[in-house]
């Protein structure tokens, strides 16, 4: 059973009590993330996201740690966009003990300047990690390309030289600024009674700050193409075309139609690129949803020779997609999706996640249910509407390796029409 309240200050609760659960999972969701940052602070969200870990104001970054091991539990957080989330798991006796080490860490972080600094070396090391990973460059290109000069389009992991001139007065200023009530969820899933939830989070949550917080710059998709040639083993290629937000009714209209495209071993794509013709070893198409655009896009690693048929291929496979739709592969996609969510469901945490996700983009919590409902009632007109309606819109093309044989980006949008 799903409860919300909202507290005096403006913070959101949800809990959703699990009766078979013996656990609880927990924890503080802002929605504040990478979008919301100047160029010239690009990766202070990130980097706040670790430093909340490193100490508050009764709590060292090690007896932060110790409460939470001693009693067997997990802690942990991330950083995206649009939202930056902290969370725990452990067992539901020990709920108290996680509340108030997630209550302390997004309300009274000191940003010690000795941890400060080196936590900056913590995190150019993970900066300099990813970099060596061609798959997540191209991704960052991909971004970059699809939303140019603008904060949607930037690293979430943060620019290097801004990790290293940041300060702690930069840090609490920004947390200060957009760290407010209103823009926080407060989630609970699995051993959970609402009341005394709520009650706890009252007495712990009375140092959020209640001013309305600085509002991002809407996204604005560009689309382009982003090669670069580079001596490695694989081309890494993305291919993308923005599609729909959050709270768009075609969602999942867009999910469907990428997971007939690309979303498993029986998808259009892996049997036509990998199982007939044996070109790549990954290929597959996923969506990505945002509070105001979204992305479908298609990713594949390949080499060099085999580049030059690929992507002939991979259009001509978009271009025919709208008019050649089955209804076994549309039911398959179906219940692959309805697999997908009800496994999902089975853990704690996801539930947490997704219900402070579904609060902070629409307002209320979404259920499998209704989610289940809008699936099924999806069409294969509607599929083959909507597919028509995506295809023709500019793409954004990104690759790296050695591309010297990959068709142009001015080919590629040809091809795509036809």
């Amino acid at each position: 059973m799903i409860k919300i309240t909202t507290l005096k200050n403006g913070i959101r609760i949800v809990t959703e009590k699990i009766d078979s659960a013996q656990t609880v999972a927990l924890g503080t969701w802002v929605g504040v993330g990478s979008r919301y940052e100047e160029r010239s602070e690009n990766g202070i969200s990130h980097f706040l996201e670790h430093m909340a870990f490193k100490g508050t104001k009764t709590r060292s970054a090690l007896k932060i740690m110790q409460e939470i091991e001693d009693v067997g539990g997990y802690i942990n957080a991330y950083t995206g966009k649009d939202m930056t989330g902290y969370y725990v798991h452990l067992l539901k006796e020990n709920m108290a003990t996680g509340l108030d080490i997630i209550s302390d860490i997004v309300q009274h972080s000191v940003m010690d300047p000795k941890e400060l600094d080196t936590e900056k070396g913590v995190i150019l090391q993970e900066l300099s990690m990813y970099k060596d990973r061609p798959d997540y460059v191209v991704a960052q290109n991909f971004d970059a390309t699809a939303y140019a000069d603008q904060p949607f389009g930037r690293d979430v992991g943060g620019d290097p030289e801004v990790i290293r001139t940041m300060t702690s007065e930069k840090m609490l200023e920004y947390m200060h600024r957009q760290y407010t009530s209103k823009r926080m969820i407060i989630s609970a899933s699995g051993a959970v009674q609402h009341d005394e939830f709520v009650d706890r989070c009252e007495s712990l949550f009375k140092d959020v700050n209640t001013h309305h917080g600085e509002q991002c710059e809407p996204a604005h998709y560009t689309g382009g193409a982003s090669y670069v040639n580079q001596k490695n083993e694989q081309i890494n290629l993305w291919l993308g075309f923005e599609s729909e937000s959050y709270t768009s009714p075609n969602r999942w209209t867009a999910k469907l139609l990428a997971m007939i495209l690309g979303g498993g071993m029986t998808s259009r794509l892996f049997q036509e690129i990998r199982e007939k013709r044996g070109l790549v070893y990954t290929v597959r198409a996923t969506t990505d949803f945002d509070s105001d655009t979204g992305m479908f896009d298609i990713y594949a690693g390949t080499g060099e020779k085999e580049v030059k048929d690929l992507m002939p291929v991979m259009c001509d496979e978009i271009v025919r997609l709208a008019d050649t739709l089955t209804d076994e592969e549309i039911n398959r996609a179906k219940t692959q999706i309805k697999a997908r969510l009800l496994m999902q469901s089975e853990d704690i945490s996801s539930h947490a996640d997704r219900n402070a996700r579904s609060i902070l983009n629409v307002g209320h919590v979404v259920s499998d249910d209704e989610i289940l409902k809008t699936v099924m009632a999806v069409q294969k007109s509607d599929l083959a509407k909507y597919a028509h309606q995506l295809f023709v819109k500019k793409p954004t093309v990104a690759a790296l390796g050695p591309i010297q044989n990959l068709m142009s980006y001015e080919d590629i949008c040809a091809r795509l029409k036809g």
